[in-house]
């Protein structure tokens, strides 16, 4: 199995999506991934926008486009003989502190892009909105 990574070259997570296993490492800001990109069974969007717009085009009949920044059209999928989905997670404590103990372990790292004070909860929701975080945004509540 082939895993191709969409991303872009100042992504500071790059050397780690080898890691992680990507066989190829495309960027988005230089090359139309569709253009280059052999059909794939799994489209895992993380953008949505015209991103996720795009990303319809690589996908084989049958494939599936999984979004966890906003709802891909059933309509679109449907007229392509594709399927979709969106995952929204709301975590429960019982889920937290079992994520927890894993970091407490260093089984999960969790990386961090930027420490704010409650005071800049705008700036850190201004931040999130742009999609170009790499890492967690935390807001301290001191």
């Amino acid at each position: 199995m082939q895993v191709r990574a969409i991303t872009s070259r100042d992504n500071p997570l790059l050397l780690r999506l080898r890691k992680l296993g990507a066989d190829q490492i495309i960027d988005y800001n230089t090359v139309r991934f569709e253009d280059v990109v052999e059909p794939v069974d799994i489209v895992l969007d993380t953008l949505g926008g015209e991103i996720q717009q795009r990303s319809w085009m690589t996908l084989k009949p049958g494939g599936i486009l999984i979004s966890i920044a906003s709802p891909p059209s059933a309509e679109i999928a449907k007229a392509k003989g594709v399927r979709q989905a969106f995952v929204f997670i709301q975590p429960n404590a019982e889920q937290l502190a079992e994520i927890a103990k894993l970091v407490d372990a260093e089984k999960l790292k969790v990386i961090v892009e930027t420490i704010l004070p409650l005071s800049d909860a705008t700036r850190g929701q201004e931040l999130s909105e742009h999609g170009h975080t790499r890492g967690k945004i935390v807001l301290r509540v001191i």
